[in-house]
């Protein structure tokens, strides 16, 4: 069996090229439905997020789930050629596929180092998996191991301090730009987990006049209410940049929420100077050709990255001792992946013990008149001796694992079962049936 993960992420891909195969809740359950089917007994976790699209894998060797097959579902899903991202993705194999995720769980391969929003993201595409059933043992152990790493290294280092949220790095990128920050005038778009980390951020440095606009109005009062800011109808957001410093949005939409020639007619009506727009949306809220009109600056996520930079090379320390946490974990989970075939192989090797005593007995008793008076003695004693052979097979079976590894024991084990096997068939001389 191996674990595989294909992807792309802020490193690797461009924001333009990211919010085109991005994913939202329905369209992941209907991929996870759609590969299920295609790929019948593996096993699928989709994970998307503003900075990332990954696909982990579980299947048997053979099933034909491989890199370019996930690769053309992909662009057949999103009805984009291959060719406009097959350069921009990545594959990892097994262990190195495993401490990827350990690592995107924990934040460290994050744009924003110790971020604490990607642990809850990477929960919810495995809640995601489970409901649609892509997912079972291998992937299940898996994601739960990089939810434990991620809270270990969270708890036990100091990545998580300071600045480490997108939402933190566009409020610092616009104290860096905007000179008065507790005076001007902000819009924040979105009152969902990222529009409320704005919010807090915009608090802790000040900020009192902050409006947010949302879909749902009754969403946006009731965070309104919860902070004491102003809350403004989704109808009226043109009318609100029109006398707005700053606009940080981060809405939900597959979308432009506003064209270039959509912003020109409210810039038509502005008497303020500049505009500051922090587009932290994948796909994103505004077109990038907004940054084309006089007066207006536009950043997207990934112009954040320089911000985050700074924050990254103040925690070098922090970084080292996480990716410690990782490998170790890694290669535990490892272990587990490799040997997790001996337990059946044993359970197999025990009924085909079974099997060979008894028939041995048949055997043994068929020509014997008297067998009535030993035959519960012999069964008995057959049985006690294929427990204490199994015993010793076990014991030399744990010494391998412990010298050479748990795949080479597994190897064993299975040979022997098949030795096994053949003298349960006949299909062995008389001279050969030695295990």
């Amino acid at each position: 069996m191996k674990i595989l993960v294909v992807g792309l992420n802020h490193k690797s891909a461009s924001i333009a090229i990211r919010e085109k195969l991005a994913f939202d809740s329905e369209q992941t359950k209907k991929a996870l439905r759609d590969l299920k089917t295609r790929f019948d007994g593996s096993e699928f976790v989709l994970v998307s997020t503003c900075n990332r699209i990954e696909l982990y894998c579980a299947s048997k060797t053979g099933k034909g789930v491989d890199a370019a097959t996930i690769a053309e579902f992909l662009a057949e899903f999103h009805n984009i050629p291959l060719n406009n991202f097959r350069d921009f993705l990545y594959v990892y194999e097994n262990e190195d596929a495993v401490r990827h995720l350990l690592t995107v769980a924990s934040s460290m391969d994050s744009m924003v180092l110790g971020e604490g929003q990607i642990l809850g993201q990477v929960k919810e595409s495995y809640r995601l998996a489970c409901s649609e059933k892509s997912t079972s043992k291998v992937l299940n152990r898996l994601f739960h191991c990089s939810f434990a790493t991620g809270k270990k290294i969270h708890t036990t280092t100091s990545i998580a301090n300071g600045r480490v949220s997108v939402a933190g790095v566009a409020v610092e990128l616009a104290m860096q730009l905007f000179a008065d920050i507790p005076s001007a005038e902000v819009i924040v778009i979105g009152a969902g987990e990222m529009g409320e980390l704005l919010v807090q951020h915009l608090l802790h440095i000040s900020c009192k006049n902050i409006t947010v606009v949302n879909r749902s109005f009754d969403r946006a009062k009731d965070m309104a209410g919860h902070y004491g800011i102003f809350a403004s109808q989704w109808h009226a957001l043109p009318e609100q940049m029109i006398t707005s410093d700053i606009v940080i949005a981060s809405a939900s939409c597959q979308d432009y929420l506003f064209t270039k020639k959509q912003f020109e007619k409210i810039i038509s009506r502005r008497k303020k100077g500049s505009l500051l727009l922090i587009d932290i949306a994948v796909p994103r809220n505004f077109e990038p050709a907004v940054n084309e009109i006089e007066d207006i600056y536009l950043y997207s996520v990934d112009e954040l990255a320089e911000v985050a930079k700074q924050n990254r090379k103040a925690r070098e320390n922090d970084i080292a001792k996480g990716m410690e946490v990782i490998h170790e974990e890694a290669a535990r989970f490892m272990d587990w992946f490799k040997a997790k075939d001996i337990g059946p192989l044993i359970g197999k090797l025990k009924k085909k013990f079974a099997l060979i005593s008894q028939d041995e007995l048949a055997r043994f008793f068929a020509d014997t008149r008297e067998n009535t008076l030993f035959q519960d003695t012999a069964e008995s004693m057959a049985k006690l001796t294929a427990n204490r052979l199994l015993h010793r097979v076990i014991k030399n079976v744990n010494r391998v694992a412990k010298s050479h590894g748990p795949a080479e024991a597994s190897r064993l084990v299975e040979s022997i079962v098949q030795h096994a096997e053949k003298i349960v068939a006949g299909s062995e001389k008389k001279g050969d049936t030695q295990l």
